[in-house]
Formats: C-alpha cells, sequence, structure tokens
C-alpha cells in the first residue's frame, strides 16, 4: 500500500468513527491531511457528504496555493478550503486537522470561562497544548477567519474555537484523532464535574505539568487505540478502505 493511500484509508476510517462517537454534525465539518512535504497539498472530504459514507477514494486531493480551487466543479464546501487551506498554507507541522463540533467539546466552547482545568489525568493531559480562539465571527467563510485560526494553531496543536467547536492538528491521523478522543472525554468530565454543583479540586501547575509529561510517554499508544478502533470498523462495515 503506498504512502498515500495508507493515509487515506486512516482519514476515512477517521470519519467513520465520528460516526461512531457522535461527532458528526449532519453533512457539514471537516478532516484534512497533508500529501506533500510543505503540507500545501492536501486531502479534505468532498463537499455535503455524510461523515457516514465517505471512503478513501472520495478524498479530494487539493492544493492550498490554488486560487482557482473554489471555481471548480467539484470545489470542496467554503468553511472548509477556509480553514483547512490557511491552516495547511501556513503551518506545514500540522499534518493532519481534524475539525467537528463534538457535544462535550462544544458545550465547553459556549462557557464564559471555557478553559479545560486540570482536575484528572485526562484534563490534565492537555497542560500547554490547548489555544483558545475567541474571535468567533460567523460560520469561517473569509481570509481573515482562516488566518487567525492557523495562527492559534500554529501555537497549540488543539484550538478550542470559542462558540464554535474543536480543532486538533497532529503529524498523524491516529495522534490527531488520539487528541479529539481524549479532549472530549475531558470535557465530559469537566462539565460533569461542574454539574455537581461543588468547587472543583484543580490540580497544581506543577502537578498537572507532570501529568502531561507522563502522558507524552504513552505515544505510542494512539496507534495501537486507533488500529484497534479500525478493527472495529472493519467488523462491522469496511467500505471505508475503498
Amino acid at each position: 500500500m503506498d504512502e498515500e493511500w495508507s493515509l487515506r484509508v486512516d482519514l476515512a476510517a477517521a470519519f467513520r468513527l465520528a460516526v461512531e462517537f457522535n461527532w458528526h454534525e449532519a453533512v457539514g465539518n471537516h478532516f484534512s491531511a497533508s500529501v506533500s512535504a510543505d503540507g500545501r497539498r492536501f486531502l479534505l472530504n468532498p463537499r455535503w457528504k455524510h461523515f457516514s459514507t465517505i471512503r478513501a477514494s472520495d478524498l479530494l486531493r487539493v492544493d492550498a496555493d490554488d486560487a482557482e480551487t473554489m471555481r471548480r466543479a467539484g470545489a470542496p464546501d467554503p468553511s472548509a478550503w477556509c480553514i483547512h487551506g490557511a491552516v495547511h498554507r501556513a503551518v506545514p507541522q500540522a499534518r493532519v486537522l481534524l475539525h467537528c463540533h463534538p457535544p462535550y467539546a462544544t458545550a465547553l466552547a459556549a462557557l464564559r470561562d471555557p478553559m479545560l482545568k486540570p482536575i484528572d489525568q485526562n484534563t490534565a493531559r492537555f497542560t500547554g497544548l490547548v489555544g483558545l480562539d475567541r474571535g468567533y465571527g460567523g460560520i469561517a467563510d473569509d481570509e481573515a477567519e482562516g488566518q487567525r485560526i492557523a495562527a492559534a494553531l500554529a501555537r497549540h496543536p488543539v484550538l478550542l474555537m470559542g462558540n464554535h467547536g474543536l480543532s486538533v492538528t497532529a503529524p498523524t491521523v491516529a495522534e490527531a484523532f488520539e487528541h479529539l478522543y481524549f479532549f472530549e472525554r475531558a470535557s465530559r468530565t469537566l462539565l460533569l464535574a461542574y454539574a455537581s454543583g461543588q468547587p472543583l479540586k484543580v490540580m497544581s501547575d506543577a502537578i498537572a505539568s507532570k501529568t502531561a509529561a507522563d502522558w507524552r510517554e504513552y505515544r505510542e499508544s494512539a496507534f495501537a487505540h486507533f488500529g484497534q478502533l479500525k478493527a472495529m470498523l472493519d467488523a462491522k462495515d469496511g467500505s471505508y478502505r475503498e
């Protein structure tokens, strides 16, 4: 299997898994992955295709520098081009970019204080990794919006987008999906703790930082987790590989 096809299969699996975890939203939201060394040529889901139906062969191959992209037949969704085009153009280390609106992360993004406080291992995992974008200006469809989001993702691999949702980046699909998976779990834990009405027991900065560092020792677990999730998909419906 060549490198691009392997990447297509992994990205298609991420779409299907987003459905399994109920992170999808109608025929919106977008995942992408770079196929060139400079990050500017990338794979992206087609416009208005439900995540549950996406196959490896369906993914568009687009060029962030191609000004004619949105004028061609089969152009991607404008908001996808706005965000993903800007990020892959400006942030080459963001090889994979997953953007969606998972319920708990999106609820956290709607709070006046949306900071992910370190109250357990999963919330502390993200110490130093999360940026907060408070500049929401409606559905992302203009150049300035994309540039602002790209600048934020250049500083942090995880971006909680105020009044919007969540974007994560990583070198591989497996690692990006792991960010998405654990951030949604962390958001759920924090919101459940808030719902108790009792004061939070927030870790010290030192313990939160140590916990985050400890998590980095488990980097390889992302690949084991993603591989087993793909095996789950294969047992149910392996058409994402087509």
